[in-house]
């Protein structure tokens, strides 16, 4: 883990906290406390370095998380903001059937109460990784105008498991592992829950042909499952979160058009060989213990259609986009 950057003044840095950035580092390193998982560097050093395993293929994702844009600290507490950071990277490691290793985590600070921040935004970061088993290995410190976290995590899957969002075929059925809304319908506060297990369990069935995680919304997530298989896909019908009718009564939208837009639902999104859905989703409810929902089919052709009685109608991407 590197030190704040080299172009903020000694004097200014110490000006803004009680501890000097060494110090700073140190603190967190205390926090995560425990080595990193076959971690043969980890927090101190210019990089980590760790064993990788023989027989698993590694996968490596990074998020960046940034205040005003993701969290407002008016709805959030730090905390909450690096659970939530942490989260949405371990989901996207849960959507290629693999389980974490370790992680690197970069914090950009502005300078005042830089120190209680950044060790608040740990306390949150850790208590998901250490909840999923994930080692935090290093990362970096530095300046930054407002609060800028970005989360950079391995994970291992056996290559007979990985899966990706390419594989999906005509006539595989596709379901998602939970109801969808909540965080859209202003449960600001929700912390996503990574479906590693759920992920790793879906992985080994052949019977799963394409998995993604849901971080932007039904309707953008599943047009990106279509356009990386090659397929057309039809909704048949959108599991919402119990707090969504009412936002969606306020908002003058339908239930199920609400949750086709929400993001950070973080939720899998599967395509399951249709003659095997109904037996690896009832065993799915006996193992995780709620259903794996079922919401529509994938087809031959292209885009995305929503079913209305007996007609359809194409439908476009209405989840979140950074850029629009």
């Amino acid at each position: 883990m590197r030190a704040y950057d080299q172009a903020v003044p000694r004097a200014a840095r110490r000006s803004f906290s009680d501890l000097t950035e060494d110090q700073l580092v140190e603190a967190i390193a205390r926090l995560v406390e425990r080595p990193a998982n076959r971690a043969l560097v980890g927090i101190g050093d210019d990089a980590a370095a760790w064993q990788p395993s023989r027989s698993h293929r590694s996968v490596i994702t990074t998020d960046a998380f940034v205040e005003d844009v993701h969290f407002r600290r008016e709805h959030s507490t730090l905390e909450d903001a690096g659970k939530r950071a942490m989260g949405a990277s371990l989901s996207d490691i849960a959507a290629m059937g693999a389980r974490p290793v370790l992680a690197t985590v970069s914090l950009g600070l502005p300078i005042e109460n830089a120190q209680n921040d950044a060790l608040a935004l740990y306390r949150g970061i850790i208590e998901v990784a250490d909840a999923n088993r994930c080692a935090i290995a290093g990362g970096d410190l530095t300046r930054a105008p407002v609060i800028a976290i970005a989360v950079t995590i391995v994970g291992e899957v056996r290559p007979s498991n990985m899966k990706t969002r390419a594989g999906a075929r005509p006539t595989d059925v596709v379901a998602v592992t939970g109801p969808l809304g909540g965080a859209r319908a202003g449960d600001f506060r929700a912390i996503p829950k990574p479906r590693i297990a759920e992920g790793s369990w879906l992985a080994a069935s052949r019977n799963v042909h394409a998995m993604m995680d849901l971080s932007d919304g039904l309707s953008t997530d599943l047009l990106r499952m279509c356009v990386q298989s090659k397929c057309g896909a039809v909704i048949e019908r959108v599991p919402f979160a119990e707090t969504v009718a009412a936002a969606a009564r306020e908002a003058g939208e339908k239930a199920e058009t609400y949750a086709l837009g929400a993001g950070e639902d973080y939720e899998l999104l599967v395509a399951v060989s249709s003659g095997a859905f109904k037996y690896l989703a009832a065993r799915f409810r006996k193992r995780f213990g709620r259903a794996l929902e079922r919401v529509g089919v994938m087809r031959e052709g292209s885009g995305l259609f929503l079913k209305n009685g007996g007609s359809e109608q194409e439908l476009a991407a209405t989840g979140w986009d950074h850029f629009s």
